[in-house]
């Protein structure tokens, strides 16, 4: 990275400790990490060791008990709750392995929520765009139960990607389907990611899964443990 680039996430020395019962527990204890504008990076590491609560971080959905986390420079702490739901609906994207679908509305509608609340003038276009993009162009007025966990995953890709955020956080997006159906996911994520150009920070314990990434950063017991280039372009396939 150059030194006159500044990335897309930073974290500076954060750490995050929780209250329990035997004193502070400590989830994360001093994060290095920056991640520049464009690149997939894989978070691994296994059940506990703070990757999740880390995503939660770089999308201001907590705060660190010490240290800063920057999203294209800017430190986030010191954002009230509406600035952040603000840089949340401008410029960051999620995906999660429950989906979190509203069962409510339609693929269309549940995909259209995120467009109308960034006040997107084509919002019906894109969204529709982007669902035929991931292969749900006859299932738009469907609602999630009538949809396999497949076809689910592919709406919440949609959702996603439709507002066309800089930065995409997802949490094992593939952690609650098969395996054939996980890396058909994938492979739409990857290349969606690539057409948009946008910043990906997977969470998975899956080597499988982190071996599309460019850059993988082990956790284990908050702290980073190995952060590797794979050399890997994701975009080639699997």
């Amino acid at each position: 990275m150059s030194a006159t680039t500044t990335p897309c996430v930073e974290c500076q020395n954060v750490v995050k400790r929780l209250r329990s019962g035997a004193g502070d527990l400590t989830i994360l204890g001093g994060i290095d990490l920056a991640i520049e504008s464009g690149d997939f990076v894989a978070v691994l590491g296994p059940s506990g060791s703070g990757k999740s609560t880390l995503l939660g971080l770089m999308a201001g959905l907590d705060r660190p008990t010490s240290g800063s986390v920057r999203i294209d420079g800017a430190p986030l702490e010191g954002l009230d709750e509406d600035r952040l739901a603000l840089l949340r609906r401008r410029k960051i994207g999620f995906v999660f392995q429950s989906f979190q679908l509203l069962a409510n509305l339609t693929a269309r509608e549940n995909v259209l929520l995120p467009l109308g609340l960034a006040r997107i003038p084509d919002a019906a276009d894109r969204a529709d765009r982007y669902l035929a993009e991931v292969g749900l162009a006859d299932r738009v007025d469907h609602y999630p139960s009538q949809l396999s966990g497949g076809e689910q995953q592919r709406v919440a890709l949609a959702r996603a990607f439709a507002p066309r955020p800089s930065l995409l956080l997802a949490d094992e997006p593939t952690g609650s389907l098969d395996r054939d159906t996980g890396l058909e996911a994938l492979d739409l994520l990857v290349a969606l990611r690539a057409e948009a150009g946008t910043t990906l920070v997977l969470v998975t314990h899956d080597l499988e899964v982190a071996q599309r990434a460019r850059r993988r950063v082990h956790f284990d017991r908050g702290r980073v443990v190995r952060d590797e280039a794979t050399g890997f372009h994701a975009e080639a396939g699997r």
